[in-house]
């Protein structure tokens, strides 16, 4: 699913190569190649003042139940199945290029995913090097050791360590500690009340037990019930998930020396050793409490159940790659219970899924070769001038800003870096040690490398050109510390069409208003806004901005929180409000630039439809998607974006435009009163 966010850390349709070739603005191409994919979707049978989402995807999900493969189903998985059969063929060509360095790696990494023979065969001994590091382990100390070595395996048992810019200094790159270590999704899993939830507690003990079966380790009953009430104490003092969107407060800086006030009994300076990380002299710590109660829980829990809690974090981490039977096993789980998925997806798909994350880069550059050219990459980067243009009109016209501030957002505005389609400069994989050997020793050597390479940017000069996405990906992203915004080639793509077949408001819809718009507004969201033009978190508002700034976000808190997503759970305003933001600012800016366009001017009907509607319902096409209700309750208790209906409704609703074009009135579902709606940027 579509998930274009902020970083604080899409796949390209095959028809859209030529996606460069922009069509003038009087020359739109909306029915050139079969239906028009807007008429198409809608349900007529549902009123668009009283429920848009439904109206305008309402005929598509009716007509396409989700297979029993998948959590959800719509956009990004269509666009999805024309990326794996493009994937799948570099991959099979990939087998007949020994001469080429990057062919050759990815060849032995499919070979190795797809030789179910060999997968059969094999088991946990596969895991010896970690199993044994383990074993291994006869004291408190040992149990941090193993933990820093197998950091460098590319596993984060009990928390999480990362290197990112520093908030503070966007030029220094930082090494993290954050809170971590659960094999449930957050910490709410181990509380929350509600049937569905306990539901899923209750089974995950029994999942744990059956998965320490399937790797030969004894008396998994009592061991199972252990990690379970090891894992519950360090939920215990885990943050909740709208508490980790507050940047300062999960900004906690120590000389490495001063940690020993957090944890007492903990040598910092030698895990630091052990996990490969030399000549350091500060960390950031993201949630203090978390390592108080680490450090504690290793003066309180057994040896033992260390040991098991280490082993069943590893096998829990590869289960995927080991074998049949912990594969399925884990899926039973993680998927039907967790998820509502019905069965996996076929192998050669979860391979290329595995793929991506190891070496997606590589796989990029082989991509881009046929499927994203030149042109394509300069339509879009003239489309970010046109949103960026738009917001800095509104900027200029707001009325709650003083000057002082306004001068600072234009200021950051302007100096927002894009980087559109693939990146200038690719990342050097010839070090991954990816070979003929099994599948789990591949991740493992392509994780190993992925630490590796994270390690050694500390100390060193901050790479802007980065990217932290793949070209072939369906998403994008904001980051703060660079103050930019990426977009991979994938994310503009529109399923079963080429570029040139859509007209300018579809596409003002769903990729300026959705992305782009979206994009840039995160760079002013309740996140985003607390950093300055070159990326620091640095308040730059005056007292009063700030004050109106967060009374106009608890508007749209309070509009979300009254959103019930799936049975009793409503959205989680406060979690979500940075996306909400993003998606209302990418609507407002969407239409500003579309109103300038030709088509817009001219008013002329597509397929029944005047270009204001379409550019409403080319935004909806962003979020079609039908999603089962166990994955709608995960999300609600995981995920910091409102379920797909309300990425829709709850922005719509708070945009006059949208009022005008579809004769919005009170007492219609989508109406709220002017004096109500959110105005912020």
């Amino acid at each position: 699913m579509k998930y274009s966010g902020i970083l604080v850390g899409s796949a390209l349709s095959l028809l859209a190569w030529s996606c460069g070739n922009n069509t003038s603005e009087g020359g739109q191409k909306g029915t050139a190649a079969g239906p028009d994919i807007l008429a198409a979707n809608l349900d007529t049978t549902v009123n668009p003042a009283q429920d848009f989402f439904d109206y305008a995807n309402g005929g598509w999900i009716k007509s396409n139940p989700i297979p029993d493969e998948q959590k959800s189903w719509g956009i990004a998985y269509l666009v999805q199945e024309d990326l794996y059969n493009r994937l799948k063929t570099i991959n099979e060509q990939a087998l007949k290029q020994a001469d080429n360095a990057i062919a050759k790696k990815i060849a032995a990494f499919w070979s190795s995913g797809m030789d179910t023979v060999a997968l059969k065969q094999q088991g946990v001994e596969q895991l010896q090097p970690e199993m044994q590091l383990i074993d291994n382990i006869k004291t408190k100390e040992d149990v941090l050791n193993v933990i820093a070595q197998l950091n460098r395996k590319g596993f984060s048992p009990l928390f999480n360590g990362y290197v990112a810019q520093d908030d503070m200094n966007s030029e220094k790159m930082a090494f993290n500690l954050h809170q971590g270590g659960l094999g449930l999704p957050n910490r709410d899993y181990y509380f929350n009340t509600d049937e569905r939830t306990r539901k899923i507690r209750e089974a995950y003990p029994a999942h744990i037990e059956t998965m320490l079966g399937l790797a030969g380790i004894a008396d998994g009953k009592n061991k199972s019930a252990a990690i379970f009430k090891l894992e519950t104490s360090l939920a215990k003092v885990s943050r909740k998930l709208e508490d980790l969107r507050d940047p300062y407060k999960n900004y906690n800086k120590y000389a490495v020396s001063g940690l020993q006030k957090l944890t007492a009994d903990i040598d910092w300076k030698k895990w630091l050793t052990e996990a490969g990380i030399n000549n350091l002299d500060t960390v950031i710590v993201g949630q203090p409490e978390f390592f108080t109660a680490i450090n504690n829980a290793l003066k309180t829990e057994s040896i033992d159940t260390w040991k098991d809690y280490l082993k069943w974090q590893v096998i829990r981490s590869t289960a995927p790659f080991l074998n049949p039977q912990l594969e399925d096993a884990r899926f039973d789980f993680y998927g039907k219970t967790l998820s509502g998925v019905k069965k996996q997806k076929p192998r050669w798909k979860r391979v290329l899924d595995e793929e991506e994350d190891a070496m997606g880069e590589a796989l990029g550059q082989l991509f881009v070769k046929e499927y994203f050219n030149e042109k394509a990459k300069k339509r879009y980067n003239d489309m970010v001038e046109d949103i960026r243009e738009a917001l800095k009109d509104r900027i200029k016209k707001l009325t709650w800003m003083s000057e002082p501030t306004k001068a600072k957002a234009l200021d950051k505005l302007a100096k927002m870096r894009k980087k559109v389609g693939y990146p200038d400069k690719w990342k050097d994989f010839s070090a991954m040690n990816i070979k003929a050997q099994s599948y789990v020793r591949n991740v493992i050597a392509a994780r190993e490398w992925w630490y590796n390479y994270e390690i050694a940017k500390l100390g060193k000069p901050v790479d802007r050109e980065e990217w932290s996405m793949t070209p072939q990906t369906y998403n994008a992203y904001y980051n703060p510390s660079n103050n930019e915004i990426v977009l991979p080639a994938g994310i503009f793509t529109v399923p079963g069409k080429r570029d040139e077949e859509l007209d300018d408001a579809l596409v003002y819809g769903y990729a300026a208003a959705s992305t782009i718009g979206h994009e840039i507004t995160h760079g002013f969201d309740d996140q985003g806004a607390q950093y300055d033009a070159e990326g620091n978190l640095k308040n730059w508002w005056t007292k009063d901005d700030e004050k109106n700034f967060k009374a106009r976000t608890e508007v749209m808190i309070n509009q979300f929180n009254k959103y019930i997503a799936v049975d009793d759970l409503h959205v989680n305003g406060k979690a979500t409000v940075g996306e909400n933001i993003a998606d209302l600012g990418g609507v407002l800016l969407g239409w500003d630039a579309f109103v300038k366009k030709e088509q817009y001017k001219k008013g002329e009907k597509i397929a029944g439809l005047n270009p204001g509607q379409r550019f409403f319902l080319g935004y909806s096409l962003g979020w079609l998607y039908n999603t089962r209700k166990e994955s709608l309750a995960q999300q609600i208790l995981t995920d910091v974006h409102s379920p797909a209906k309300y990425r829709v409704n709850g922005p719509f609703s708070d945009v006059d435009a949208f009022y005008e074009v579809f004769k919005v009135k009170p007492g219609d579902g989508m109406y709220i009163a002017d004096s109500l709606r959110v105005r912020i940027w």
